[in-house]
């Protein structure tokens, strides 16, 4: 049975269910961007607290286009704190001011992103899903980007 954009319900469940697990990751990862952005200190705030507004940003513009893609599907986002909090593999991180383990604590994250965002995108292709493919392989290429640029700029 096909739903109202042609793909296979049952196949757009199983990715629903993935995306809700992303939208869960990308919450937690933009409150702890948030609370990075908040609480850095040291010689580095100026462009590390410009840095982290960005990202929290894009952060936010991506938690809508994931909720709004499940929406797409027939399904329902995830849509509280409590259920976050379960899904997520990225855990709060509270009381960082240090620049390099926030950035170290953005890079782990986006190494659970992207491995979430490689599952969804293999999920998606063997349903013929190329709307969730497209954002997906979209967020893949830009965070691959962003690791690279941020292990450059803590010498690592």
């Amino acid at each position: 049975m096909k739903n109202n954009i042609g793909l296979q319900k049952v196949k757009c469940n199983e990715i629903a269910k993935q995306l809700n697990t992303l939208l869960s990751n990308y919450q937690m990862l933009y409150i702890n961007v948030r609370g990075f952005h908040w609480n850095i200190k040291g010689s580095n705030f100026f462009e590390l607290h410009l840095k982290f507004e960005e990202i929290y940003n894009t952060l936010q513009l991506k938690i809508d286009e994931i909720a709004e893609r499940i929406l797409t599907l027939g399904e329902t986002p995830v849509h509280s704190y409590s259920e976050y909090i379960k899904l997520s593999e990225i855990q709060e991180r509270t009381n960082i001011s240090e620049g390099k383990k926030a950035l170290n604590e953005i890079l782990n994250s986006f190494k659970i992103t992207i491995s979430l965002q490689r599952e969804i995108l293999e999920l998606a292709g063997s349903a013929n899903d190329e709307g969730t493919n497209a954002l997906m392989s979209d967020y893949i290429r830009e965070q691959e980007k962003s690791i690279w640029m941020y292990k450059a700029y803590l010498n690592q």
